[in-house]
């Protein structure tokens, strides 16, 4: 049912233990009510504390699911702000359907990121991790036995996204040479611009590399899912057309059900993988704490950490900062960054436009008429547009539309956009949500 939200938004629940400086940056920026839960609430408390203080705003990290069920069952639900890149944890097609749009950071925690992967890079050369241990029980073995340099090695790169080609920057200064696979036309060319090599398939970097890095979203350029496209075979396949002693090193800091924890397990068993770091799994606890059962527990050859790629001291509040920004924005002037439907776009009508006296934002389906509707709607209610955008998702079958107006709709005006539409399209809910915030 389409829902009208008139003025600032004011009402957070947040989740999984942002940075507390989130808190204190939405006060000072409008909101009333922040609530926090105990790090990760199972569903029904989550539902429970969403529909109690009618919030409008959820925030979390990668943990929660946000599921269908609790979409239907928090009619005040405005936004959901992650304070991380990936929303997989997040049924998508449910908010799409009630008008919830999804924000997330991909930007802040990168370069913690980074800076773990090329750790990892460090330590898997020189067998630091294995080496500790060995001298903490005692052991003295001094020898250079599977121990490289990293420099004059090839890195590849699969996925080439902020992080992606920030790994890249930060392994060439360490004299290494960069490969990398990327379906997305974009990120092509700004690899080959930035002198690296395009390959053709995710095998052709695992073939032709001696370090494999992995810096994937949970679905490709055409939406279909991530899940299991490194393979059994793409695993075995790395370093093989590199010298036979080649480092053979494998990082995981992105998605855990891009492969089998067994199939790494595997190719480490056979030599095809000679050393692996990993910090997500196909199944991660909800809290911390003993019992979490580690796939790799019994090979000393794969480095483990618990998901802390972003858990710096930097990181967090950098995220915490940005995301407050981003969701005050869409607060108080309609302005739309970071929305996982559409990721890169931006959409801002107020921005040095001084005569607008109300921004009005609806989301609605891409059925044929809606934006007809609501032009109607606005003309027949006597404000001027004075400048739109509109944005359709196709894939997610949802549209935002953005407008400026010179003065702001009445009640009547609102609920006539939605009169409107019902008869134009013959749709009970082409729109989803209607938004208006005035100067």
């Amino acid at each position: 049912m389409a829902r009208i939200v008139t003025g600032p938004l004011t009402r957070a629940v947040v989740v999984e233990d942002p940075h507390a400086d989130l808190d204190g940056l939405l006060l000072a920026g409008g909101f009333t009510s922040v609530v926090r839960l105990p790090a990760a609430p199972p569903q029904d408390e989550l539902i429970a504390a969403l529909v109690d203080n009618r919030a409008q705003v959820l925030f979390k990290r990668s943990r929660v699911p946000v599921t269908r069920a609790v979409i239907e069952a928090a009619p005040d639900l405005v936004s959901i702000q992650l304070c991380c890149i990936g929303d997989d944890s997040i049924d998508k097609e449910a908010c799409a359907e009630h008008g919830v749009l999804v924000f997330n950071d991909p930007i802040s925690n990168g370069r913690s990121v980074v800076e773990l992967a090329l750790g990892h890079l460090v330590g898997l050369s020189r067998r630091l991790y294995e080496t500790y241990d060995d001298t903490n029980d005692r052991i003295w073995e001094k020898n250079n036995r599977e121990r490289y340099e990293v420099r004059g090695k090839v890195l590849g790169i699969v996925g080439l996204g902020n992080i992606g080609r920030a790994t890249a920057r930060l392994a060439e200064q360490f004299g290494m040479r960069v490969l990398f696979h990327d379906s997305r036309e974009v990120a092509q060319e700004i690899g080959s611009e930035m002198g690296w090599s395009s390959q053709p398939t995710i095998e052709a970097v695992f073939r032709n590399s001696d370090f494999v890095s992995l810096h994937m979203s949970a679905v490709d350029s055409q939406g279909a899912s991530n899940a299991g496209c490194i393979t059994r075979d793409i695993l075995f396949s790395l370093g093989a057309d590199r010298p036979e002693n080649s480092p053979r090193l494998f990082l995981n800091l992105s998605r855990g059900f891009l492969h089998d924890p067994q199939d790494l397990l595997d190719a480490v068993a056979a030599g095809r993988v000679r050393r692996a770091a990993v910090d997500v799994y196909p199944v991660e606890p909800r809290k911390n704490g003993p019992g979490w059962d580690n796939p790799y527990a019994d090979e000393p050859r794969i480095a483990t950490t618990p998901h802390i790629g972003a858990a710096t001291q930097e990181a967090q509040p950098r995220i915490a900062r940005r995301v407050s920004a981003t969701t005050l924005a869409f607060s108080q002037h309609g302005s739309i960054r970071d929305c996982v439907f559409s990721p890169r776009t931006k959409i801002d009508v107020a921005d040095g436009h001084r005569d607008g006296r109300a921004v009005l934002v609806v989301v609605h389906a891409t059925t044929r008429g809606t934006k007809k509707a609501l032009d109607d709607a606005i003309y027949e209610a006597g404000s001027d547009n004075l400048r739109s955008t509109h944005r359709d998702f196709s894939r997610w079958d949802v549209a935002v539309d953005v407008s400026l107006l010179d003065r702001p709709l009445s009640d009547a005006g609102l609920k006539r956009i939605l009169e409107r539409t019902r008869e134009l399209t013959g749709e009970q809910d082409a729109v989803r949500l209607v938004r208006q915030i005035s100067a």
